[in-house]
């Protein structure tokens, strides 16, 4: 009886070992990879391609931070099957070839976090060269990174969306309300209620999207006690991965104007009409 058995599952067994390799190489793997800016910037990035049907992520994050930050949230993008490329900003982890960000000038619309646009003009280059087109992809930034993104927009408005976590009007000389004003594509925008004057600031950044790409492109999202990649990763997770899957509101299709019914052949408007003895029958006078 056990020949019998062995005999019977010893083919199935091997033939599910033969799928394995298939299975798991099916499966994309994060890679490292190395973009290079237009002013001379090697910048390190972590590189997941997005499974069929899904976008790409392009993760900026803050000030004094790097890519590692995005480590909770880049799990659950590979759960859904989206792509990222998380990449350490110029001055940043293991971007410092040409300098620290301690180094940098705090002030100046041309200081080096300004030219942090540069850095996400390399990415969406290096997505490009891997099949990726701008209407598959989203930008999404924390903090400094947030304004970073908004401000890219206006250099690359065929991106279909960008989510902003604690942005603020002006980071580092960085602004983000100039690019909202013409940014036409899906738009998050996430703040903590605790810090009030960024509340405030996000909160006229939504105001300014929301005239731009309209009330249903656009999500406003809080939480209390948080802010940066710390509300992301305790609250905010969940909800913009669903954003990402359905990012604006559908089209509401009006419905068509009725007709009114047209009156009988014999009656004029404002004509008085008589009821008929069924109608009489039916419903008593009030005058009996």
């Amino acid at each position: 009886m056990l020949g019998r058995l062995f005999k019977h599952t010893l083919p199935a067994a091997l033939l599910l070992v033969s799928l394995l390799p298939s299975v798991c190489a099916a499966a994309p793997k994060e890679q490292s990879v190395s973009l290079s800016t237009q002013d001379g910037w090697s910048l390190a990035a972590l590189y997941r391609p997005a499974d069929d049907g899904r976008k790409t992520v392009v993760l900026l994050h803050d000030l004094g931070k790097n890519k590692e930050e995005f480590s909770t949230f880049k799990s659950n993008l590979a759960q859904e099957g989206f792509g990222y490329l998380a990449l350490d900003l110029r001055g940043y982890g293991q971007s410092t070839g040409k300098g620290e960000a301690s180094s940098f000038a705090k002030e100046g619309v041309d200081n080096e976090f300004n030219k942090m646009t540069r850095d996400v003009d390399a990415a969406l280059t290096f997505l490009k060269s891997k099949g990726v087109t701008p209407d598959e992809t989203v930008v999404l930034g924390a903090g400094l990174g947030a304004n970073v993104a908004a401000k890219s927009m206006s250099f690359s408005p065929d991106v279909s969306g960008v989510a902003l976590i604690s942005p603020t009007a002006n980071n580092r000389d960085v602004l983000s309300i100039p690019a909202m004003r013409l940014y036409k594509g899906d738009i998050l925008i996430a703040a903590g209620a605790a810090d009030k004057k960024s509340f405030l600031e996000a909160s006229v950044i939504r105001n300014v999207a929301f005239l731009s790409a309209g009330e249903g492109k656009v999500t406003f999202l809080t939480a209390y006690d948080l802010t940066s990649h710390a509300m992301l990763d305790k609250y905010l997770r969940p909800t913009v991965i669903q954003w990402l899957k359905t990012p604006h509101k559908p089209e509401v299709i009006p419905d068509e104007p009725l007709e009114p019914e047209p009156l009988p052949a014999e009656t004029t408007p404002g004509m008085m009409i008589v009821p008929s003895d069924t109608e009489e029958a039916l419903v008593p006078s009030v005058l009996e």
